[in-house]
């Protein structure tokens, strides 16, 4: 058998894992052909690609990024290109097709968050064999326990807060932390549970600014002269919207987010006249080595979704029911999951006197 595998949409820690572990699987253990679509659905597109081999999976494990490249801009279903010098965006998907069937493939894994899954659902429904396999670092995927890359992204931002306290409670100053999860706040919400933020502000509850300044003004009361305020990139006021950092050329997604933490410290430090900094973490959440916990699910994922191949269970996605690694149609995989504002570990925060700015 010849089965393909492609990385698609934003980067994140474990791509290379997922790499290795289907590697190792198809061909050590089942002896198949293995080869990598570059660039995520461009590759598929314009049919660049490269063999994978034994010989490659030394060091993969440990390494961040993807060695076949990723995009989240290539979306076959509204393609953008420039054809008789006009740039014009449309529908490629047959191309995709044709790819697939000149490099012989019998299946193709693709690795991927909602935009890449939904994509592959589309695929999957002209008839081609797909099994998807879940990442984002944003964990916003309703079939799976987590998506890998979310704990290493927990992580980062966790050791940025234990460095942020220490300067801030030096200075007496508020700390303002910009984090990633487009529309939903899980890598806001854990790890400033496991960080240990005063206030964590999430797409899914509206804040309210004086909400906000009370919790700050209820610490200095208290003699805590410095706090954390932890702060998603989707998340907005109860009077604002969603602050867009600008618009992009991309069919796909349009609008790039970030910014809310700079509106947020500016606001804070005039109400409150306490000296307030600002850090977005941005990609650093995305890159260098991923976490044991995700490195062991990636190796899981990628071996299931071989042996998924192997059964023919086609049209599905390998996921996290844990301690279990099961499988889901694809039309549950594409499913964005928000925060619940109930859900139990808003509650715990709030029991332990984190703010969520309502």
């Amino acid at each position: 058998m010849k089965i393909g595998i492609l990385t698609g949409g934003g980067d994140c820690p474990g791509l290379n894992a997922v790499i290795r572990g289907v590697l190792r699987c198809a061909v050590g253990k089942y002896r198949w052909e293995l080869t990598g679509f570059l660039h995520g659905y461009k590759g598929l597109i314009e049919n660049e690609t490269v063999p994978l081999n034994l010989k490659m999976d030394a060091g993969l494990l440990q390494r961040g990024g993807t060695i076949i490249g990723t995009s989240n801009r290539d979306n076959p279903y509204a393609y953008s290109e420039t054809i008789g010098g006009k740039k014009v965006v449309h529908d490629v998907s047959d191309r995709v097709v044709d790819t697939y069937n000149k490099n012989g493939l019998d299946a193709l894994i693709v690795v991927g968050g909602d935009g890449t899954l939904s994509t592959a659902l589309k695929l999957s429904q002209k008839g081609l064999n797909i099994v998807g396999v879940p990442k984002t670092i944003d964990n916003d995927l309703s079939a799976t326990d987590y998506t890998f890359g979310f704990d290493t992204a927990v992580n980062i931002v966790t050791e940025a807060i234990d460095r942020l306290k220490t300067t801030a409670e030096s200075h007496d100053r508020v700390m303002v932390v910009e984090v990633m999860g487009r529309d939903t706040g899980w890598i806001a919400l854990y790890s400033g549970l496991a960080g240990g933020a005063h206030i964590v502000l999430i797409p899914e509850i509206p804040y309210d600014m004086d909400c906000v300044c009370r919790k700050i003004y209820e610490r200095k009361g208290r003699g805590k002269n410095f706090s954390i305020v932890l702060v998603a990139e989707g998340a907005k006021s109860v009077k604002g919207e969603v602050t867009i950092k600008r618009t992009v050329d991309d069919p796909t997604t349009g609008v790039r987010y970030g910014g809310i933490g700079n509106i947020l410290g500016d606001e804070i430090e005039e109400i409150t006249k306490i000296e307030t900094r600002v850090t977005a973490l941005g990609h650093i959440q995305r890159g260098g080595t991923p976490s044991a916990f995700d490195r062991i699910l990636c190796t899981r994922l990628g071996v299931e979704a071989v042996n998924m191949i192997a059964e023919g269970n086609f049209g599905k996605m390998a996921c996290l029911d844990t301690p279990d690694i099961t499988t889901v149609p694809l039309e549950e995989a594409a499913r964005n999951r928000k925060v619940d504002p109930q859900d139990s570990v808003i509650k715990a925060a709030k029991d332990i006197g984190i703010s969520f700015g309502d």
